[in-house]
Order: structure tokens, then sequence, then C-alpha cells
């Protein structure tokens, strides 16, 4: 599959009304202090459809401070329901601690802990299993893009992980493109890179059904900032963004959210 290319149509169509989606990923930071912050101010936003995914023991706070004004999220589960499984959560136990969502196959669990495809796929039904939202992450590296090959290597992640899926299940969660050289580099990917890529993907979903590949918002992760949000935003195929070290100050976070 990673051999196979298709062209990417360049003249821009118009937008389907996809709600724009922000998603803030902490990873490894944060406090109740942080939780407690961030719960109360963003119960004031309207203009998108906002997610925190703090580490996981803040979890039930911050879905407890937010009063289900703003969703949350983890960062990961494991694809057991339980067992004998040291440091895993399950995704019906995230669940019911307050989130609705999960981050599956982030480019740091793939790199760090050797996540394969196979695996993300397995995730990905667990997640919907335990009825969460995933955030399904793709994208190539340096080298990957300068021998020509992003496309291709995003075409092999995004297929095999929705493999097992229906149609609407795609749809229910998002598709996050993530171009690994842009994470936490201060590199991002040009309006019109990312554009290729989300239109190149919304071109693979669109293979497998007309509808999902409409209602599936693509959003955009890679050093994204407040000073640079609007451009991305303004593309058709990016419907908001997956935010890294910026999601970790209130006021910028904010700011990219006033972008969507």
């Amino acid at each position: 599959m990673l051999g196979r290319a298709f062209t990417i149509a360049r003249p821009k169509l118009a937008r389907v009304m996809r709600k724009s989606l922000i998603a803030a990923n902490w990873k490894c930071h944060g406090s109740l202090l942080m939780v407690d912050e961030f719960a109360n101010a963003l119960t004031h936003h309207t203009q998108a459809d906002v997610v925190v995914f703090p580490p996981a023991v803040f979890v039930e706070r911050f879905a407890n401070q937010a009063l289900n004004t703003v969703d949350c999220g983890v960062q990961d589960i494991g694809v057991a329901e339980s067992g004998a499984y040291t440091g895993e959560v399950a995704g019906k136990m995230a669940r019911e601690a307050g989130a609705k969502w999960v981050i599956i196959g982030h480019s740091e669990r793939r790199n760090d802990q050797q996540e394969s495809d196979e695996l993300i796929a397995q995730k990905l039904l667990a997640a919907i299993r335990a009825e969460l939202r995933p955030v399904l992450c793709v994208g190539e590296t340096q080298s990957q893009r300068e021998d020509g090959h992003a496309l291709a290597v995003v075409e092999q992640q995004l297929l095999s992980a929705v493999a097992k899926l229906d149609a609407s299940q795609i749809s229910i969660g998002a598709v996050a493109y993530e171009p690994v050289w842009a994470i936490g580099t201060g590199l991002t990917a040009t309006p019109q890179q990312a554009q290729d890529m989300h239109k190149g993907i919304r071109e693979l979903l669109r293979q497998i059904d007309e509808h999902t590949a409409d209602e599936t918002r693509i959003i955009y992760g890679g050093s994204v900032k407040a000073d640079n949000a609007a451009s991305l935003f303004s593309q058709p195929d990016i419907d908001g963004a997956l935010v890294g070290g910026a999601s970790l100050q209130l006021d910028t976070f904010m700011g990219i959210i006033a972008a969507a």
C-alpha cells in the first residue's frame, strides 16, 4: 500500500459545514490547579467544540468541574476491558471517570512505545466498544516526506486503523494529521501543505463512504499557536487542531479557540 499514490486536487471547494474541534493534549503536564482554571474558563466559549486531554489522573476532576460544558478525554487506553495489565486504563474505566474522547495512535506512542498499526486498530475498536470518541492520529516523519512517501504513509496508517470499523463509526470521532517533524519542534506545515494532506485524507475516507468523508472532522496537530491558527483554519479541509505545548497556557489556548 505504501507504493500507491493518487493526485490531490488543488482547487478549493466550498467548505462542508463541520463545527471546528479544538483539542488540548496536555501530555504529561498539569495539576489540580490547572484543571480548575481551564475547566472554569472554557465553559464560556461557544464557537467551537473543545476537548481537553489531561493526564488520566485528572480526568474525573476536570469532568466534574466542567459540568458537561467542555468535554474531556484520555490520552490513551488499553485494548483489554480488564485483567492483569499493570498500568493500563480500560476504555470503560475512562468513560466512567467522565472521559468522552480518547487519543489513539499519537506519534509519541507510535515511536516511544513502538505501537504498531495493528495495535492501534485494536485500540480504536476498544474505544468504540467503550463509547469513547477516538481522535486517530496519523502523520509522516521528515525523511518520509523528503522521500515523497508522506501521503502513502498516512494512507497505510489510516486505512489499517479503520479497516474493521463501519463507516458510521469513523465519523463519530476525528482524524488528526500530525506531521511528526512538526511536533514540539517549532516547525509547522504551511497552510497549503496541511490542506493538501487533509484533502488527501478526506479522499481516502471518500473511498470508504461519501457521507463519512464529508462528516468526519480532520484536525491539524503540529506546533499550532495562536498566531498561525487562523491561517490553518481558513483551509477548507482543516476542521480544527490537536494542540500540544500551546494548550498549556490558558490565554494562548483561548486565542486558538477564538481563531476557529
